[in-house]
């Protein structure tokens, strides 16, 4: 990151409209450098977080299980600094067993949306190679919106010369 020339504060302060007229290299320049910059970041992040579990992990996992919890949020205290510690709780579901009970609950006669919540999805490649006449009786059932666009932009070395 020694390297930049177009700072990621000079482009903070730039508006969009400023943004979008920089020259071709200035443009490409910048975005190269704000993806270092965010790859820089992330790598630093990690450290740091690796660092903070390394310090205090430890010390705050006895802390949640003195308070009778396996998660959630407890706090620290290492002289002036409050270190607050949020271990969240993530839960999966095994889906074939989950479908399993679903089936029971249907030959049971109950509903399934009144135990559990039910998405149906379609893989989108599934679809795009079912014949017509099966994709015709999916297709109300479907609705494509636009992702959020991504760009790369390089310098071609022709237009460069």
């Amino acid at each position: 990151m020694s390297d930049l020339s177009l700072y990621p504060a000079e482009l903070a302060e730039m508006s969009v409209n400023q943004l979008a007229n920089l020259t071709p290299e200035r443009l490409q320049e910048a975005s190269f450098n704000l993806d270092e910059l965010i790859a820089w970041a992330k790598k630093a992040k990690t450290k740091l977080d690796t660092a903070l579990e390394q310090r205090f992990g430890e010390q705050a996992r006895q802390s949640l299980l003195e308070s009778g919890r396996d998660f959630g949020t407890t706090h620290l205290d290492a002289g002036p600094l409050r270190v607050t510690f949020d271990l969240p709780k993530r839960v999966s579901w095994d889906q074939k067993k989950l479908a399993d009970i679903a089936e029971r609950v249907v030959a049971a006669g109950e509903r399934v949306q009144d135990y559990m919540d039910v998405e149906l999805s379609v893989s989108e490649s599934a679809f795009n190679n079912w014949p017509p006449a099966l994709k015709d009786q999916f297709a109300p059932a479907r609705t494509v919106k636009p992702g959020k666009p991504s760009y790369r932009l390089t310098i071609s070395k022709e237009i460069q010369s």
